[in-house]
């Protein structure tokens, strides 16, 4: 729990923590984030890597002229392809055997099934959508690849989802980072973005159902 507990803290203080960060990283800076992303999105285990939270946070940085806003837009999109991508290979070609042994502990069957039913639900789709969905981002490229789906069509939604949401998040944080109201609450702003993202996700099931009816 202490872990957690700790785990929380830096995420909903980020604004405080990546300042430091970033000036001992000095240019290795890209590398670091370039890495927590992609393994926030590549590895099954790794759910629990800020996200969309770090990606604001960046960008807001990158407005105050620590960091270059391009260079983070190309660097972490292109991270949050690969990631998916791998993720996808480890489902397609380990997934199935991973979850019969049980060696995925950490996994709840619950996770798995919903991230299926949001594949029922939105095909494809569910590759684009559930970047904005925190734990379904991180299960869908999995289950994708255990579903076998088509290569070629999931990297196309990849590469569409992953740009949109590096992009939104990032930017975001780059003209809205410096507003006093946003900084003076940045552990507020954090909340309200994972719950935007849990809602979107959930209207758009809700929206989804009500069509089927």
């Amino acid at each position: 729990m202490e872990i957690i507990a700790q785990l929380a803290e830096f995420i909903l203080h980020l604004d405080k923590h990546l300042g430091p960060i970033i000036e001992r990283a000095g240019d290795w800076t890209y590398l670091l984030f370039f890495v927590i992303i992609f393994l926030e999105t590549g590895l099954v285990a790794t759910p629990f890597l800020p996200g969309d939270s770090l990606l604001f946070a960046l960008g807001m940085f990158a407005a105050s002229g620590s960091l270059k806003i391009m260079w983070l837009f190309v660097i972490l999109s292109i991270a949050a392809i690969l990631g998916d991508s791998l993720n996808y290979a480890i489902g397609k070609y380990i997934g199935k055997y991973l979850l019969e042994k049980k060696k995925l502990f950490f996994i709840k069957d619950a996770h798995i099934r919903k991230t299926h039913e949001f594949f029922e639900k939105y095909g494809p789709k569910t590759i684009v959508l559930a970047r904005f969905v925190p734990i379904v981002r991180t299960f869908a490229p999995f289950v994708a690849g255990i579903g076998s789906m088509n290569y070629p069509r999931f990297f196309a939604y990849n590469v569409i989802g992953g740009i949109l949401w590096v992009g939104s998040f990032l930017f975001g944080g780059f003209y809205l980072g410096n507003f006093s109201i946003v900084k003076d609450n940045f552990g507020i702003v954090v909340i309200l973005i994972i719950v935007g993202s849990i809602l979107l996700g959930l209207s758009e099931f809700l929206k989804k159902e009500k069509n089927e009816r």
